[in-house]
């Protein structure tokens, strides 16, 4: 019978596709190269091979993007009709909740799927995303320190493992093990970019942006190649570091680089370009034309139904670009939301007031983004994304409470912000207009 490399039984595979499972696996793990080509291959030679179409389906409903989640609920589909030994129909359970948006129940599932197969590296590896992607800080450590006990350092993608422990402590604030783990993998696989992003996180949260710097670009070869799917992301925390420093044409300069320059239609990667424009744009530096082709792209990625994460960053295009319509339309969508799975109540709880108070700072009115910014924050780490990504909330609620006078609150921010990072020239910049009566809505808006 055979097996992935860390033994597990690979049900319709051939030696040949066993081999396309393991390269997809490799590839997935190191967020490199095109996994769900070699997946595709293998299912073309061996239609029956249950754990390549699972597989696939983790990456269609991962991607967070409508068509995809179709396509993934098709595998699901084709799956259930498919005699399943007791893995497979675990993984196709946590499927069919995830292509439904039941991101929480999902997760739980796979922690107990997990724990009965801690070596099921698949099972991680999609039990990691869920987490990131519902923003549970203690599951995004506790499901790897669940398993990682059991394996050894010498199994097969082990040190990816490490990585994603790594992103885990970082993200629970854990940051001196979690740049110790985030080392320690990165020694036993230099390519893991995600390990990378986790020690960049750590330097992000402490306010080391010269180290952060630093770190990049002392590893770039082994995070930036062509066939690195995470690349995009790992620029992104680089111009964050610039734009700590006060420094924004570098950060626009990687925008107009490395980030977007391949006009990426992925969904993270254009998150991350929205989240860097509204960024500039609260700095003063006014983006352009840039908006315009990032709110074309979103038009086939945002439908108000999927991910309400991704419709706040599409927003965020569409404002910029002036593209009131698409903002109504999407707000009307999000509005209607209705049923009662996990996705809609994101959207009710924590979609809609965030994207209403980015809207109201947009055109002004910062009475209203303080009121709905300041409560949507406290929530906001239910859904979606990791505290640096969450952390645009908190600058633009601190810009609305400056521009719109609100001088108690913009102090109180601004030390919350010093007390996290006390050496950050933003932070103080911040503490500094507070402070200076002579800096209102009027000399800044």
């Amino acid at each position: 019978m055979l097996t992935d490399r860390q033994g597990n039984i690979l049900t319709g595979a051939t030696a040949e596709t066993a081999e396309l499972y393991t390269r997809s696996a490799e590839a997935f793990g190191l967020y490199r190269g095109n996994p769900l080509a070699l997946l595709d291959q293998a299912l073309t030679i061996a239609p029956e091979f249950s754990m390549a179409r699972i597989f696939r389906a983790y990456l269609f409903v991962l991607s967070t993007e409508p068509e995809a989640t179709a396509a993934a609920r098709a595998d699901v589909a084709d799956l259930k009709a498919t005699r399943l030994n007791d893995r497979e129909a675990s993984h196709v359970a946590v499927l069919d909740q995830l292509s439904r948006g039941e991101w929480t129940a999902a997760a739980c599932a796979l922690d107990r799927h997990n724990l009965r197969y801690p070596h099921d590296f698949l099972a991680l590896q999609a039990g990691h995303l869920t987490d990131f992607y519902r923003a549970n800080a203690r599951d995004l450590r506790d499901r790897i320190a669940r398993v990682l006990p059991q394996w050894s350092s010498d199994m097969p993608g082990h040190s990816v493992l490490l990585g994603m422990y790594a992103f885990g402590l970082e993200e629970t604030g854990a940051y001196a093990r979690a740049e110790e783990a985030g080392r320690q993998a990165l020694d036993g696989e230099p390519l893991d970019c995600w390990a990378h992003h986790a020690v960049a996180h750590v330097m992000e949260m402490q306010g080391r942006a010269e180290d952060g710097i630093g770190w990049m670009m002392a590893r770039e070869p082994y995070w930036a190649g062509d066939d690195n799917l995470f690349k995009v992301h790992n620029w992104w925390h680089r111009a964050l570091c610039h734009l700590d420093l006060e420094q924004p044409g570098e950060a626009l300069a990687l925008y107009d680089g490395p980030i977007r320059q391949e006009r990426s239609v992925m969904a993270l990667d254009m998150v991350d370009a929205s989240a860097l424009l509204w960024r500039l744009h609260l700095t003063g530096h006014d983006p352009g034309n840039r908006w315009q082709e990032l709110a074309d792209t979103w038009e086939t990625h945002a439908d108000g139904k999927l991910y309400p994460f991704n419709d706040w960053h599409a927003v965020m295009a569409y404002l910029g670009a002036g593209r009131d319509e698409q903002v109504n339309r999407l707000l009307a969508a999000l509005r209607n939301a209705g049923g009662d799975g996990e996705t809609a109540s994101w959207t009710r709880r924590i979609g809609l007031p965030l994207i209403e108070g980015f809207i109201a700072f947009w055109h002004g009115d910062y009475a209203t983004a303080v009121e709905r910014l300041h409560p949507a924050r406290y929530i906001a780490n239910a859904f979606g994304g990791s505290h640096a990504q969450r952390d645009i909330i908190d600058w633009t609620l601190t810009e609305a409470a400056l521009r719109g006078g609100y001088r108690d609150v913009a102090e109180g921010l601004s030390h919350e912000r010093l007390a996290a990072k006390p050496h950050s020239p933003l932070n103080r910049a911040f503490l500094r207009r507070a402070r200076t009566p002579a800096v209102d809505a009027k000399q800044v808006a």
